[in-house]
């Protein structure tokens, strides 16, 4: 297949509302504190156990897609050169008015830094960028600053195993154990679509109670999948019996897409995906190099914006901090651009990626079942609501960073926003910009123009 054209748990009394979706985190639990200022925090430190969008309440997929026979395994992707998407085609003031309106809901929320970026149906970008990526060292954020994006990572894993199904390595009717016969933690019943959607019931393992304190005792040790799959509890439900949002699914996903594809997860991303598309700021911090321009995550000790940013990182490249990152593995340890995940889902959603039935079952899916879900899921993505446009895309938060990208079908546009903080949602920024570059203007001959 080629291209074609973690968290602290929060008092379960606790709600948070987002748009007309209430949120409800985990139980409580407490770790003892260290002197590591990761050690204290005041929200989760993992990958998010529910994704946090604006939306209306739904229902998860279960489409019907079988492999189909395709190149054969290991040929090199099919790649047309992806055209440029460099060139701002918005109207000048509108650019000014999207910069602006940045700037203000940056200072409102006190958000430490931000990168925005929209793309166009004709393939052009605008960016906008505000704030710091390292607050101490007054380091500005820059378009090439990369951000944790959290379960935004899940669109790549996603994408990942559809294209080797594509390729008839993967059969997602079969059981997981038929490619990790070893995998205990796993059901034997678990099928490799219900770890796409979320339907398999495997417990998400941030939400063992001695997680937290595991990660954030030592926030420099690296940890791998194994490690992390000793904290999964018993199952929610027993397969295909109910809907259940948990990163022990996208974790496995990433075990199984080596294991078929023969190659670690970062280099089949980076071999399909990434180069072809020429998305040279996305990266997998378990197992890539790092870059030097990424932005340091930020907690805080309290709401007030006055509160000061503290800073999550253990001293290496890695974001927030190493043992989380790399604990969350497949389901969110990618690191990326708003520049480059705006482009990703342009070529995602925009079907330049995945056969059409392949698309489908990802992003149409998410209406297609009778098991609730808090919102419409599909194969890692989402489908919310916004302003009365259907989106898909998806949300992602780990403690110091969230983040937001979204895909509006019915426009061609796409829209990516990263911040390096945890407590304001990026859905009020995602809405707010995408008011602005969607409203037609007046032009020099009075008739409707794109601003």
């Amino acid at each position: 297949m080629g291209v074609r054209r973690t968290f602290l748990f929060l008092p379960i009394a606790l709600v948070a509302v987002v748009g007309s979706v209430t949120l409800h985190p985990a139980a409580a639990a407490t770790p003892t504190a260290t002197p590591n200022p990761a050690a204290t925090p005041s929200e989760p430190a993992g990958v998010d156990p529910i994704p946090s969008v604006t939306a209306s309440p739904g229902t998860s997929p279960s489409p019907t897609v079988a492999p189909s026979p395709g190149p054969e395994a290991g040929s090199p992707p099919v790649v047309e050169p992806p055209q440029s998407i460099t060139r701002p085609r918005l109207a000048p003031r509108t650019r000014l008015a999207l910069q602006a309106r940045l700037d203000r809901l940056r200072e409102r929320y006190a958000i430490p830094g931000i990168s925005v970026a929209i793309v166009l149906p004709d393939g052009s970008t605008w960016s906008g960028v505000s704030g710091l990526a390292d607050v101490p060292e007054k380091v500005a954020v820059t378009r090439s600053t990369s951000f944790a994006i959290a379960s935004v990572s899940k669109t790549f894993t996603a994408a990942l195993i559809l294209a080797l199904a594509e390729e008839g390595r993967i059969d997602l009717d079969a059981r997981v154990r038929t490619y990790l016969p070893g995998l205990k933690k796993v059901s034997s019943k678990v099928r490799v679509r219900q770890l796409l959607d979320h339907t398999s019931g495997l417990r998400d393992y941030f939400f063992h109670p001695s997680i937290d304190h595991q990660l954030l005792s030592r926030p420099d040790r690296r940890w791998d999948s194994a490690l992390s799959l000793k904290y999964v509890g018993k199952p929610y439900f027993e397969p295909g019996k109910g809907w259940h949002y948990s990163n022990t699914n996208y974790l496995v996903l990433g075990m199984l897409a080596e294991v078929v594809g023969q190659e670690p997860l970062a280099d089949q991303v980076r071999t399909r995906f990434l180069d072809p598309l020429g998305l040279e700021h996305t990266w997998y911090q378990p197992e890539d190099t790092a870059l030097k321009d990424v932005a340091h995550g930020y907690r805080f000790a309290s709401a007030s914006t006055k509160a000061p940013a503290i800073d999550l990182s253990d001293g290496t490249p890695l974001v927030p901090f190493t043992s989380v990152v790399t604990a969350a593995g497949a389901a969110g340890g990618f690191a990326s651009t708003a520049r480059d995940l705006a482009r990703w889902a342009h070529y995602l959603y925009g079907g330049e990626v995945l056969r059409p039935e392949y698309l489908s079952a990802m992003v149409d899916a998410g209406t297609t079942t009778a098991l609730k879900s808090s919102i419409p899921y599909g194969y890692g993505t989402q489908v919310v609501e916004i302003d009365g446009l259907r989106t898909v895309g998806h949300s992602g938060r780990l403690l110091g960073f969230r983040s937001a990208v979204r895909y509006l079908p019915d426009r061609g546009v796409a829209i990516a926003v990263l911040t390096n903080q945890s407590r304001t949602d990026p859905a009020i920024i995602v809405r707010n910009m995408l008011r602005i570059a969607l409203t037609p203007v007046e032009g020099a001959c009075g008739c409707r123009q794109r601003r």
